[in-house]
């Protein structure tokens, strides 16, 4: 992937636009068909599959925006990024893409 950065700040936007709207389809395709979703000591998942990620999101959306704060491309595919909850809080997301689709996303919030 040629701009991490980009890919980053694009997969923030579509996930707060998610949360704003309460429509989770746009955001959900983004994700590679076999992409896996971890959460770390968050008593849920993993996902495997744009469909359970997807029935994820369906069944428990994310209810908070994000703003992110520091990103380290780790390989031309794949980064760590800090992030902020609006409503306070923080975390991380391991992101990894593939053909331009998410294949991997751990995200711990701390």
């Amino acid at each position: 992937m040629e701009d991490v950065q980009r890919a980053v700040d694009e997969h923030a936007a579509l996930f707060n636009a998610s949360v704003t709207a309460g429509e989770w389809s746009v955001f959900v395709a983004t994700f590679a068909p076999d992409a896996v979703m971890r959460f770390v000591n968050v008593p849920v998942g993993p996902y495997e599959g744009r469909a359970a990620i997807a029935a994820a999101y369906a069944s428990r959306p994310p209810d908070d925006t994000m703003t992110i704060v520091d990103i380290e491309a780790v390989e031309d595919d794949s980064a760590r990024v800090r992030f902020s909850w609006d409503h306070g809080g923080d975390g991380t997301m391991a992101l990894r893409w593939r053909d331009g689709e998410v294949a991997d996303l751990t995200i711990a919030f701390d």
